[in-house]
């Protein structure tokens, strides 16, 4: 799986997944809200776009069998992508809430393996 794709699949939908899970309190939700209330859509949507550019630049880097100049661009854009203030926002209220959605199955399925190549 794509690095970048992992990342946002970590941290975006943590919003609808909550809305939708009856096991969460008012409080919890309320708290969920609050953090997401803080991030600035319009960047979000920006980094998603950046996301979808990259991805599709390492998928055509893949096909041309450029598999090292491939897993190069997506690790790059990983780190750089970790670093940006809107990402290190949704991290925070990833983290705020890790206790409550522990239990939702697809919370702890997209996990970054090292040892995967990114046209694999």
């Amino acid at each position: 799986m794509k690095i970048p794709a992992i990342i946002l699949l970590l941290l975006i939908p943590i919003a609808s997944f909550a809305q939708d899970h009856q096991g969460m309190n008012e409080k919890d939700m309320q708290k969920m809200e609050s953090c997401m209330q803080n991030i600035d859509q319009t960047k979000l949507k920006a980094l998603e776009q950046r996301s979808s550019r990259s991805e599709a630049e390492v998928k055509s880097l893949c096909a041309s069998g450029k598999r090292e100049e491939a897993q190069a661009k997506a690790i790059s854009f990983g780190k750089e992508i970790a670093r940006d203030p809107v990402m290190q926002a949704m991290k925070k209220c990833g983290e705020m809430m890790k206790g409550m959605m522990s239990t939702m199955p697809l919370m702890n399925q997209h996990r970054a393996r090292s040892d995967h190549h990114v046209c694999d």
